[in-house]
């Protein structure tokens, strides 16, 4: 009974697009998430390097945490779908995607572009991911591989999405509104 109610809220509900937007890209970045390290991918990833660098501990712990943060930020956005969000779960949101991102950034990014700490990771890295596929060229010794490029793209891509969210919310509650006002003026 309660699982039929929280369809018709939800199919009641003023969805966007961009909301829609930013469910898929968490979705991919949660599948991301829970195959990187596990499943092979065919040239997307390297399972077996992986495993040889960390522990079956190391890599169930590493999965879990990142899938439960991502987990995490879609039951957030899942349940204001189509709602106004409240300033603190749009900051939550906005802010938990730049940190992971931060760290995407702090990991491959910078050493990649400029260097610094790149020499840290050449041999780490190289050992991972050296015989999958990537369509950058390599700098300073690294290069970030394909699957990465488009976890932190969608990433990126996530966080714009979210900040037009949060910044058009009022705009859209104010429209629902009027939407539900000229429907009750109707009857």
């Amino acid at each position: 009974m309660k699982q039929a109610a929280a369809v018709r809220d939800i199919m009641k509900r003023n969805v966007r697009k961009s909301e829609k937007l930013l469910i898929g890209g968490l979705s991919f970045i949660f599948l991301f998430m829970i195959t990187q390290d596990l499943v092979p991918l065919g040239a997307l990833n390297d399972v077996q390097a992986i495993s040889a660098d960390r522990s079956r501990g190391e890599l169930i712990t590493v999965t879990l945490f990142g899938a439960g943060q991502v987990l995490l930020l879609m039951g957030m956005a899942l349940f204001f779908i189509g709602k106004h969000y409240p300033l603190l779960v749009k900051l939550w949101l906005i802010i938990h995607q730049s940190f992971i991102f931060s760290g995407a950034l702090i990991d491959w990014w910078i050493p990649y572009f400029s260097g610094y700490g790149a020499e840290q990771r050449i041999e780490r890295y190289n050992n991972m991911f050296g015989d999958t596929h990537s369509f950058l060229p390599v700098i300073h010794g690294i290069v970030p591989n394909t699957l990465h490029v488009l976890f932190h793209s969608t990433l990126l891509a996530c966080i714009i999405v979210t900040i037009y969210i949060s910044v058009t919310d009022k705009k859209n509650a104010r429209r629902v509104e009027e939407e539900k006002y000229i429907k009750a003026k109707a009857r």
